[in-house]
């Protein structure tokens, strides 16, 4: 006997939540759906539906079992994301001073970012990009917008110019409101998104590397652009290490929540270390291991200037930045003959795929291969 699937999908009409019921022609299914209290059709989404309540959804669950699998996976959030274990900052956008005639984030919005314990920078981009897309329908209400307004601000956003990164953080802002605020996961599984762009990595070859800490201004500097550098840690996770998390004796570096809110080891350079115990004599960090000004955490874009101008000293015309350090040793590792999967394990991907990228930069895949201009 074939088996039957029924999926559930969230759907709004008519300002009000409702459960949409998505399955293929059956005489069976078609019976049990028409019993369901208050069921009606929407030729809009092209299928049935009825109110979303908890006792109806209790009600779908009982009324099928046995007869068709419920397929929820587009009913339920699934894992959060864009979730990091730092300081969360909700002042600023929380005492900013309204603009006549500009939409500010809901309260709603802003709380769950809250509560969510998104990072910073994530919580930044929502803001701004929903903030963009509400001023767009300034005189409309939020609950009368649909897939087709959406599709229609999207639009926009590429006639603009607007690069793919920017069009799918405004779709990831907008569907934060709808699914998370309001609650109604997937509700706008059908809006396309634009292709990822495959850009390739940016490298530095070893020499520039060396050049670039051989022209740091001093030793914190030479200790920050090291770790980027031989650890493979993003900006941030240099920022969030605190000297418990150099373990000299094991030769490794504890990477606490890490980006997805993960912890890993990652590898201590004996070069490094021993200019790291230098460092910490001279500086006595008291709870970062890099600190500024009155022991707060050393800033993003002061790290980014440390590695900006020591590639102007070393004279390197490309436009460095603390990531491409990171790039650089993934890329380094990979031509040594390191295995991609220990390479994947120190940068903290999930998947190897992430990691193949630096297949196509690193040269010892070209080495091999005889230039027919040369032959």
């Amino acid at each position: 006997m074939e088996k039957k699937y029924i999926t559930l999908k969230h759907l709004l009409i008519g300002k009000q939540k409702c459960i949409g019921l998505q399955f293929y022609t059956d005489k069976v299914l078609d019976a049990l759906v028409k019993d369901l209290p208050g069921v009606q059709w929407s030729q809009e989404f092209n299928m049935n539906f009825i109110p979303n309540t908890p006792g109806n959804l209790k009600l779908i669950y009982s009324h099928f079992r046995g007869v068709a699998w419920v397929n929820s996976n587009y009913f339920f959030p699934k894992s959060a994301f864009g979730r990091q274990n730092e300081e969360f900052d909700v002042h600023w956008f929380r005492n900013r001073k309204p603009v006549e005639g500009v939409r500010s984030c809901p309260e709603s919005y802003l709380s769950k970012l809250e509560l969510k314990c998104y990072a910073n920078s994530t919580v930044r981009t929502y803001i701004s990009c929903f903030e963009a897309f509400i001023n767009h329908y300034k005189d409309r209400e939020l609950a009368d917008l649909d897939e087709n307004d959406i599709r229609m601000y999207l639009q926009k956003l590429i006639r603009n110019k607007a690069s793919h990164s920017h069009v799918n953080q405004a779709i990831n802002s907008i569907k934060f409101y709808y699914e998370v605020v309001l609650e109604m996961p997937n509700r706008f599984y059908a809006i396309e998104r634009p292709r990822v762009e495959e850009k390739l990595p940016q490298v530095l070859a070893k020499e520039e590397v060396h050049a670039i800490i051989a022209n740091t201004n001093n030793l914190k500097h030479k200790c920050i652009v090291s770790l980027l550098y031989s650890a493979g840690l993003r900006r941030n996770e240099v920022l969030n290490l605190k000297p418990t998390d150099i373990d000299g004796k094991r030769m490794l570096i504890r990477v606490k929540s890490g980006k997805g809110n993960k912890d890993r080891y990652t590898l201590l350079s004996e070069t490094l270390l021993k200019e790291l115990r230098e460092y910490y004599l001279k500086w006595r960090p008291s709870v970062f291991l890099f600190e500024g000004p009155l022991r707060s955490r050393y800033s993003p874009e002061s790290v980014a200037c440390i590695v900006k101008n020591a590639a102007k000293k070393a004279k390197i015309k490309k436009n460095v930045t603390p990531h491409m350090l990171r790039h650089s040793f993934a890329t380094h590792l990979l031509e040594s003959g390191t295995d991609i999967r220990y390479i994947q394990v120190l940068l903290g991907h999930k998947s190897t795929k992430t990691t193949e990228i630096y297949t196509h930069v690193a040269t010892n895949v070209f080495f091999n291969i005889k230039n027919p201009l040369d032959s």
